[in-house]
């Protein structure tokens, strides 16, 4: 399988690019308007067919280019139906499978960082947007966010997989690139807190609010065109 991770540097976002190297047919994950066209531009030189297109959640940090690549290729775009973007043409429940060529995704609701929160299981890989990241995970503070449901998405469901399944965020921000599900229960220190004191840790966070959250989250229920008022 040919894959790709791309970075977002303004946004420290990643985005993922998985094709089948037989029929050529391909996915995206996440993938960041500003870069738009870098990723048009990566899937013409690869000579892919982009089927489906996927946001892990609603994101309130960067928006998504999901609306513009389905006008430039064609591909469907898909959200979680927790989500409530009314414009993605596939709303995305727990255990959908999507094959493209030989392989297959299939979908994980992960909620806790927000409540449309889904993780993409491929080829012994794992998408897991901002739900778990790299000895860290998502902050639970504001879109329907849960520090109780985000727990139990990580320990109850993600961590049920095979401790060699490869881990690959929406986001980081001390330069790691990928991490197994093995590692993160072994290191990562939020969820080595147990369940009460991983709760009363992230409410007590405090953070300031994503820059851009006042534009990002209405861009992005609008599948990252300009909401219509």
């Amino acid at each position: 399988m040919l894959f790709r991770q791309l970075f977002d540097q303004d946004t420290w976002t990643y985005t993922y690019l998985l094709a089948d190297e037989g029929t050529h047919e391909a996915v995206i994950i996440d993938p960041v308007d500003t870069q738009l066209d870098r990723d048009v531009k990566l899937i013409k030189e690869l000579g892919v067919n982009l089927l489906y297109g996927f946001d892990t959640h609603v994101h309130a940090d960067h928006i998504t280019s999901l609306g513009h690549l389905r006008d430039v290729t064609g591909c469907k775009t898909c959200v979680s139906v927790h989500g409530e973007v009314e414009c993605s043409d596939i709303q995305l429940h727990e255990g959908d499978t999507f094959k493209f060529g030989k392989n297959q995704i299939r979908v994980l609701e992960t909620p806790g960082h927000t409540n449309g929160c889904l993780s993409f299981i491929c080829d012994g890989m794992v998408f897991t947007g901002d739900s778990l990241l790299i000895r860290g995970c998502g902050r639970t503070d504001f879109q329907q966010g849960s520090a109780a449901s985000l727990y139990d998405s990580i320990t109850k469901k993600l961590f049920t997989l095979p401790d060699e399944t490869v881990v690959y965020p929406s986001h980081d921000y001390k330069g790691m690139t990928v991490s197994t599900i093995g590692e993160e229960k072994r290191l990562n220190p939020r969820l080595a807190l147990g369940r009460d004191d991983f709760i009363t840790f992230m409410n007590a966070l405090d953070l300031p609010n994503p820059k851009r959250i006042h534009e990002a989250v209405p861009a992005n229920l609008a599948c990252g065109k300009e909401a219509q008022v």
